[in-house]
C-alpha cells in the first residue's frame, strides 16, 4: 500500500522502533491512513473495490514461501481456508493483503513483535459456521485463534506438538508427535492432507 507522499508502506508492530528507510514508511494496521479511516479500513475497502487490483496485492495465502498454504487452497478452495495473521487477524485465503512484518515470535526483532493490545483484528469466519474448524499453528498463535473463534458453535480442533497440552478453553486439542520444533505445523498440515492425521 502507498502513503500520502507516495512511499510504500510496510506494516509492523512498532513503527517507532523500526530501522529508518528512505524508500518506505512504517505503520501499524490500525494507524490512521487519513482522518477518520485506518489502514485496516482502507484495506477492507480496497478488497471490496479491488477490480484490477492496481496495487498488485497478493492473496493472503501467497504471502508465505511455504507451499502448504497453496496445497490447502488447492484441496479445499480459497473460501474454506483461512489465514491467521498476526497483523490482520483471521482472513480468507484469497483476501488481498499487503506485505507486513508482524509476528508473535519471541525471537523476532522488537519492532516486529505484536503486543497484546491495540489490534482490531478481522474475523472473517462467520459465526454461523457449522463445519469443524481445524487449526494448524504454533502455540503463540493459539490464544488469538481461540479469541477470534470463541463465538462459533461448531467444533474447533487445535493441533499441538509440545509434551504438555496448552491451556485453552472451547477447543479439542490433538497432539501431533514430531521431532520438528520450528514450523512443525506445516508438517502437521501436510500429514493431514496426506490422510496420515485425522481429526477426531
Amino acid at each position: 500500500m502507498v502513503s500520502a507522499d507516495g512511499k510504500a508502506v510496510v506494516f509492523v508492530a512498532d513503527p517507532a522502533a523500526a530501522p529508518p528507510s528512505p524508500t518506505h514508511v512504517y505503520a501499524r494496521p490500525d494507524d490512521s491512513y487519513r482522518k477518520g479511516i485506518s489502514w485496516r479500513e482502507l484495506l477492507l475497502k480496497y478488497n471490496t473495490d479491488a477490480r484490477d487490483n492496481p496495487l498488485g496485492l497478493l492473496p493472503a495465502y501467497q504471502l508465505y514461501e511455504n507451499k502448504t498454504y497453496g496445497r490447502l487452497v488447492d484441496r479445499f478452495g480459497s473460501k474454506q481456508v483461512y489465514i491467521l495473521s498476526a497483523g490482520w487477524g483471521l482472513v480468507t485465503a484469497d483476501f488481498l493483503t499487503p506485505y507486513y512484518d508482524i509476528t508473535f515470535s519471541s525471537s523476532a526483532e522488537d519492532y516486529m513483535r505484536r503486543g497484546k493490545t491495540g489490534y482490531h483484528d478481522f474475523r472473517m469466519l462467520p459465526d454461523t459456521t457449522s463445519d469443524t474448524v481445524l487449526f494448524f499453528g504454533g502455540k503463540s498463535y493459539l490464544p488469538l485463534f481461540c479469541a477470534l473463534t470463541n463465538k462459533l458453535r461448531c467444533k474447533r480442533i487445535a493441533f499441538y506438538n509440545s509434551s504438555q497440552a496448552p491451556s485453552v478453553t472451547g477447543c479439542t486439542l490433538v497432539r501431533f508427535k514430531t521431532t520438528t520444533r520450528t514450523n512443525w505445523h506445516y508438517e502437521c498440515a501436510n500429514a493431514f492432507l496426506a490422510g496420515e492425521v485425522a481429526a477426531p
